[in-house]
């Protein structure tokens, strides 16, 4: 299994960067920001900073939109940080969820996110697309370079392009069950569309805190109120029989959500939230029940952990997650 971090950019330059540096001697592979645009600073200068401080790490958005960022301008954008890098730049990608919904905006369309990942691919590895009636192609791209595309998303629809479409599967939760439900969904679009099932990768994306129990829940509470934003969507759009009962059940007592308290620890949007839906979704507790916890979602199928960095101490968990858990999944 691989180890990415996810850090919302809330942090001071400085602090990004020396955690950045943190991670890749921790042994974390990945390093992900949420593109949030409003909320917190723009992820693109970060991302540069980020290529430039790390040797061999892979970086990237977690996630962006084709809504708020327009797909030639992220094609660029991509391009040129391929270049800086040396092509380690991966795009993560969904429909918009805060960075959409803070301007008023609901989040694309499977549509315009399907042509996007097209657009995005195909212009940042230097080949020519017709988007929206022109011809395009970017002919200072660096050819040698291929960008491969997570999409995140729960639903069939999502879960079907990212299985017909996309390198990897980017899942939003830490909870092995749920993860085995999505990637057998996924697999089964691969198969469908001439693939190989094992050739796109997954994901679980989730708060870890290492230490006392219910320090952690605390802390990560706020993560099943931020799912819950996408399984509200799915709930309203697909029948509850076509989803699994242990992703939509609990939302049942959600009353609403604020965006100004997006992904905080302490959020008064994760009232609703028990300790069984937090342990479910969440990483939480000693070591070693993270290594237990882990070792069942690479059975499920999960090639990357993606720990949200976002729980406070995150000097600390770096720290520990080098020493006492990454260590477990390597040789």
């Amino acid at each position: 299994m691989q180890f990415g971090f996810t850090l919302k950019p809330d942090h001071t330059i400085e602090r990004t960067l020396a955690l950045t540096r943190q991670a890749e001697a921790a042994g974390f592979e990945y390093g992900w920001l949420f593109d949030s645009h409003v909320l917190w600073r723009d992820p693109y200068p970060l991302l540069t900073l980020m290529a430039q401080a790390t040797r061999t790490m892979h970086l990237g958005t977690c996630v962006t939109n084709p809504g708020t960022r327009e797909p030639t301008v992220t094609a660029s954008l991509l391009a040129v940080l391929q270049e800086l890098s040396g092509g380690r730049m991966e795009l993560g990608i969904g429909r918009g969820d805060s960075a959409r919904r803070v301007l008023g905006k609901q989040p694309t369309s499977m549509r315009d996110l399907e042509q996007a990942v097209h657009v995005i691919r195909a212009l940042a590895e230097g080949h020519s697309i017709e988007f929206e009636g022109a011809m395009l192609e970017m002919p200072w791209v660096a050819t040698e370079h291929r960008l491969p595309v997570w999409i995140a998303g729960y639903g069939p629809v999502a879960l079907k392009l990212t299985g017909r479409i996309a390198d990897g599967a980017m899942l939003q939760i830490g909870d092995p069950d749920l993860i085995r439900w999505f990637v057998s969904q996924v697999r089964s679009s691969a198969e469908a569309s001439g693939r190989d099932p094992a050739s796109v990768r997954v994901m679980a994306a989730a708060p870890a805190h290492v230490g006392d129990l219910a320090d952690g829940r605390d802390r990560t509470r706020w993560f099943p109120a931020l799912v819950s934003n996408h399984v509200v969507d799915l709930v309203n759009k697909y029948p509850r029989e076509d989803l699994p009962a242990e992703l939509t059940t609990y939302v049942r007592e959600r009353e609403g959500y604020d965006y100004l308290h997006h992904a905080e620890v302490g959020s008064s949007n994760a009232s609703f939230v028990s300790d069984e839906i937090v342990d479910r979704f969440c990483l939480v507790g000693p070591p070693e029940a993270h290594v237990r916890r882990l070792q069942e979602l690479a059975d499920a199928g999960v090639d990357q952990f993606n720990l949200y960095l976002m729980n406070g101490n995150e000097e600390e968990q770096l720290e520990l997650y080098g020493r006492e858990i990454i260590p477990a999944f390597r040789g």
